[in-house]
């Protein structure tokens, strides 16, 4: 396991500026985030020339002793915007086509994964539909993303049809090869307990982490409730090799812009660091 961070944790600075931020933190990876109409390098601009922003952001990241952990795609800034599960068959083209170029921007990076969301349960339907249909778009992600040798997670988030633990579960179990981006404040700030995401840690290709408490999706680690160095071991008895990768934000979404978010990062950065310490010495660096 190694740390990363994302590139959307420090959003008022420049790109290349977080990218050495990054690296100055000792971090050993970038995650990438390409978000709809907020994000440093948004998937509309880079859709336009896919192959010239992959030379430049391979460069910008591997050019400062980065690895890229992981491309994080958000279609919008309103969830159910190109949702993979939208009811209008129009909208789901319009997704398929977004993924097919962050897909290939990925495979491009030469990324090992790539996170998307779930989708949403849409009003007026029921909420089983909306899971089913997401289970149906997701699967043949998932098969394409694999014959470009690219692992495909999702992210159970606040809002998602896979807010609740128990519905992430179903749609991972029935939609095969489909994998997890895990982050436990999402649950913890929706009212679990961090422990009723344990059944999801099996499925888990990447990690978000961040301090939460009921309520609040962002908390200060001085007000924190996730147990991370518990995490950690769960993940490791599963043979997790994958990132954990520090997810502080600053967006004005869940009061995600109510926190120092370099004096956070910093402490979280430490205790994912003194919880891998035990693994580090019993089997080398």
């Amino acid at each position: 396991m190694r740390l990363a961070c994302g590139d959307h944790s420090f959003p008022l600075l420049g790109h290349e500026q977080v990218c050495d931020l990054v690296r100055m933190l000792g971090f050993d990876g970038l995650d990438i985030g390409l978000m709809g109409n907020r994000s440093h390098v948004r998937p509309e601009v880079v859709r336009r020339d896919v192959a010239g922003w992959a030379g430049r952001l391979s460069e910008r990241v591997r050019g400062r002793g980065l690895d890229i952990a992981d491309v994080f795609v958000i279609p919008w800034t309103e969830f159910e915007v190109m949702a993979p599960n939208h009811p209008d068959r129009e909208e789901r083209r319009k997704a398929a086509e977004l993924f097919a170029d962050m897909l290939e921007l990925t495979v491009r990076l030469e990324a090992r994964g790539m996170t998307t969301v779930p989708g949403i349960a849409f009003p007026g339907e029921d909420r089983k539909t909306s899971l089913a249909r997401a289970c149906d778009e997701l699967s043949w992600r998932v098969a394409a993303a694999a014959e470009r040798g690219v692992q495909l997670s999702i992210e159970p988030h606040l809002g998602s049809i896979a807010a609740d633990p128990a519905d992430a579960l179903r749609l991972v179990e029935n939609t095969p090869g489909l994998t997890l981006t895990l982050d436990h404040g999402h649950f913890v700030a929706g009212g679990y307990d961090e422990r009723d995401a344990d059944p999801l840690i099996p499925h888990t290709r990447h990690l978000h982490a961040r301090g939460a408490v009921r309520g609040r999706l962002q908390a200060p680690m001085g007000e924190n409730a996730i147990d991370f160095e518990r995490i950690v071991t769960a993940l490791a008895q599963t043979g997790y090799d994958g990132w954990l990768a520090v997810e502080y934000v600053w967006v004005d979404w869940e009061r995600c812009n109510e926190c120092d978010n370099l004096s956070e990062t910093i402490l979280l950065r430490d205790q994912l660091r003194a919880a891998l310490q035990p693994r580090m010495t019993a089997t080398g660096p």
